[in-house]
Parts: C-alpha cells; structure tokens; sequence
C-alpha cells in the first residue's frame, strides 16, 4: 500500500500532462492535416513565414502546392502552409458572406 501511495503523484502528472498537453496537441495536428488535404486551386492562404497568397496549383508529385502572389508565382511545401493564419485570413470573407445573406432575406421578407 505504500508504494502504492508514492506512485499516486507520478500518475497523476501524467495524467494531467496529457489532458493538458498531449491531447491538445494531437487534435491540433488532426485539424492541420486535414486542412492540408483540403486545399483546393483558389483558396487563400498563409505560410507560416506571413507570406499571403491564392492557390494556382497543386502538385501532387511533389507535394508541394504554387502560391500565385502579388509579385508573381512561387513553390512552397504543403507542410509550410499555416492553418491558423489561413483560417483567420478567410474568416472575414465568411462572415460578410453571412451579413449579406441574412440582409438579403430581411430584404424579401418585409
């Protein structure tokens, strides 16, 4: 029983290291995969080095997708893409969408 009692702490640093730590983590890493396969020519992203650009290509072969910019084309990793700069990039364009959409049904209804 007393060994029991002296393990009791370790368990739960554990256990509290991987509600708080690893779990987070792994659906962080489930949501940027599956935003990776999502991507499709003529959505707009962000790197991860800030660099904001619309999708011209992707490039299976390579893995690897083409950024159509302000000065041009550019070959970047799909890994280099940011999930979360490209998630808050987009945001606003849905919302106004959503604005829109629901002035024009108050529009119809009066």
């Amino acid at each position: 029983m007393d060994q029991l009692g002296s393990l009791l702490p370790l368990v739960l640093i554990f256990v509290v290291l991987y509600f708080f730590m690893i779990r987070p983590q792994m659906k962080k890493q489930k949501k940027e995969k599956s935003f990776i396969e999502s991507i499709k020519r003529g959505d707009k992203v962000v790197t991860k080095s800030g660099l904001h650009g619309r999708i011209a290509d992707l490039s299976e072969k390579l893995d690897a997708v083409i950024l159509e910019t302000g000065s041009g084309k550019m070959t970047f990793d799909k890994s280099s893409l940011s999930f979360e700069l490209s998630q808050k990039v987009n945001a606003p364009a849905k919302e106004s969408k959503e604005a829109k959409e629901t002035k024009e049904s108050k529009v119809i209804k009066k």
